[in-house]
């Protein structure tokens, strides 16, 4: 009974959403996902509250262009927070599988051009590492690279690569503290680090 409710589901809401995403774990192993998925028609197809999206997407998430984000459907959890930010309308936002995202976390691919605010520079890609957990209120500039298991602290601006991972970083600017192991001499030095 219960799996033919879940293709009933499935179907209908592959009426408002890419096909790929009931294959990731909020679909299959657990009912979350079509949570997500009747608040998202309601709330952007039914009421127009927002922009509509190819999946899910909570009302407290934005994302400039979701032609330009590429994630895995496991990872739908990170389109339901509130104020989150992807503005990716200069260039792509790429981020691994297992990826955690607080809420009002921004990653951004372009910056204003100091010299005319009205204009953007040239967008560059951002990466974020498979198994990677980006805290709260945390802003990722553009360009960055993060490696595998790099956690970043609640409050950073990452604004410069760190494409090693295992790696905690913290501060504004973002400063390795230590290695996700609990090492901190090799995780230090600086060319360890890239910018």
């Amino acid at each position: 009974m219960m799996k033919l409710l879940k293709s009933v589901l499935v179907a209908f809401f592959s009426l408002f959403f890419q096909r790929r995403i009931f294959a990731g774990r909020f679909f299959t192993k657990s009912s979350g996902g079509f949570v997500w998925a009747a608040r998202a028609v309601w709330a952007r197809n039914i009421l127009r509250l927002g922009r509509t999206y190819p999946w899910p997407v909570a009302l407290g998430c934005t994302i400039s262009n979701p032609d330009n984000i590429d994630f895995h459907p496991d990872d739908l959890n990170n389109f339901q927070g509130t104020g989150i930010y992807f503005q990716n309308f200069g260039a792509k936002i790429y981020l691994g599988k297992g990826v955690y995202i607080a809420p009002n976390v921004g990653i951004i691919t372009a910056n204003h051009d100091i010299r005319d605010l009205d204009k953007h520079t040239p967008g560059a890609d951002v990466r974020i590492g498979d198994g990677s957990w980006i805290g709260m209120d945390v802003v990722v500039m553009p360009g960055v690279v993060l490696g595998p298991r790099t956690v970043v602290a609640a409050g950073s601006v990452v604004t410069r690569s760190f494409e090693q991972g295992g790696v905690i970083l913290a501060g504004s600017p973002a400063r390795v503290l230590r290695a996700t192991d609990g090492s901190s001499a090799a995780s230090e030095s600086p060319e360890h680090e890239r910018s």
